[in-house]
């Protein structure tokens, strides 16, 4: 979700964390949380082989992260006030036409908190339309982007031109740093997977989005210096959690920070989402060799590849270049946003930094305009080629 520039300062200030801590002390308690995460996962998470058999049972997966072009945030999509089926069920219906047949979709821990009944009656309504338009949602839990001072209730208008301006992480701030918080997100995930551990119109569950990404310019100076010390743990018992209610569907959390090409080079918390996770997922917003290079390193996991955010028009992520590598590769691929709206990720990452006064001439994400037209029917039609549609 964030920018490459952003993603190299991250890099490069956890390289620095990293080497302060002593270089063989590091690597030896590195090498003993990988061992701890391998244990823990064993005889838990999915088999290679369940999971490679029910990816075959899967159609090739394409779709979108989706949000309502009417919702600013994860808040706005599910609160009982601003919860929007007909419009859901309209967006829904033009990604159906080209093709798409899954959504990723974030959930978030304080509308289950405000309305846990209401919350779990909507996530049905929502699964009945989708269903509706032959798609299974991968759904989201957690999310560590964007703004952590996270409130219920009725949510800001977006930033003038600013990229994902209301976009809120889950758990915020200080839920992340009070244990005593915790039971509550433990009771948000068993009520959510327990409801919906047997439903096959649910493709899987997305534990935490990008857990160590630190907001870079956006928030980073308000966030938690050592944010990743509270979010390791708590993901790995978020993992444990969602399975402890056996469901159906698989769990994953991708990467998408540095280099993954070896368990050597990677970070406890990388090593961590790749050995908890049933199928394995990914971003990636670069160049199609970068694409295409990724997804040989995460081949040696003998598992189901998800490709879970790309597509960002301006760095040459595009539909043209990734699409037929991922066809070609057998990867389930979900682009960054839908319906252009109040999240206004057709304005780059950049805006953050950078004024606009008016949208970019070359969108950064996003398919269609608010009217249903595409906004590049080439786009569209290479989708519906490719999807068979």
């Amino acid at each position: 979700m964030m920018k490459k520039s952003i993603n190299l300062i991250a890099s490069v200030g956890l390289a620095a964390l990293l080497l302060s801590c002593g270089g063989q002390k590091q690597t030896e308690e590195k090498e003993e949380i990988a061992q701890e995460t391998v244990s823990e996962a064993e005889g838990e998470r999915w088999s290679k082989e369940k999971a490679n058999a029910w990816y075959a049972a899967q159609d090739w997966l394409v779709g979108a992260n989706f949000n309502p072009s009417n919702s600013i945030n994860q808040l706005e999509m599910w609160q009982e006030d601003t919860f929007s089926p007909e419009l859901i069920d309209k967006e829904l219906g033009w990604a159906e036409e080209i093709g798409m047949n899954t959504m990723r979709v974030y959930l978030h821990d304080l509308a289950y908190q405000q309305d846990p009944d209401g919350f779990l009656d909507r996530m049905e309504k929502m699964l009945e339309i989708m269903d509706k338009h032959g798609m299974k949602p991968l759904f989201v839990f957690f999310d560590s982007c964007w703004d952590p001072f996270v409130e219920a209730g009725e949510q800001r208008d977006p930033k003038p031109h600013v990229h994902n301006s209301g976009w809120v992480q889950s758990p915020g701030y200080y839920a992340l740093e009070d244990s005593t918080q915790y039971p509550r997100l433990e009771k948000y995930v068993k009520a959510v997977v327990g409801r919906f551990a047997d439903d096959d119109r649910i493709l899987g569950w997305d534990i935490w989005n990008e857990p160590d990404n630190d907001t870079g310019v956006s928030y980073r100076d308000k966030e938690h210096p050592n944010k990743v010390d509270y979010v390791l743990p708590l993901m790995k018992d978020a993992f444990a959690w969602a399975r402890s209610q056996n469901p159906s569907q698989p769990l994953t959390s991708g990467v998408w920070l540095g280099d993954w090409s070896s368990e050597e080079v990677m970070t406890p918390i990388q090593l961590a989402q790749l050995h908890l996770s049933d199928i394995i997922s990914f971003h990636n917003y670069d160049s199609p060799e970068e694409f295409q290079k990724r997804i040989d390193w995460l081949k040696r996991y003998d598992r189901p590849m998800l490709c879970t955010e790309y597509m960002a028009r301006p760095n040459g992520s595009t539909f043209e270049g990734f699409l037929p590598i991922a066809k070609e590769e057998n990867i389930a691929m979900f682009n960054w946003g839908l319906v252009d709206g109040k999240t206004q990720t057709k304005y780059p990452w950049d805006s953050w930094e950078k004024e606009y006064t008016a949208e970019p001439d070359l969108w950064f994400h996003e398919v269609f305009h608010t009217d249903g037209t595409p906004y590049k029917k080439s786009e569209t039609d290479l989708i519906k080629s490719l999807t068979g549609r």
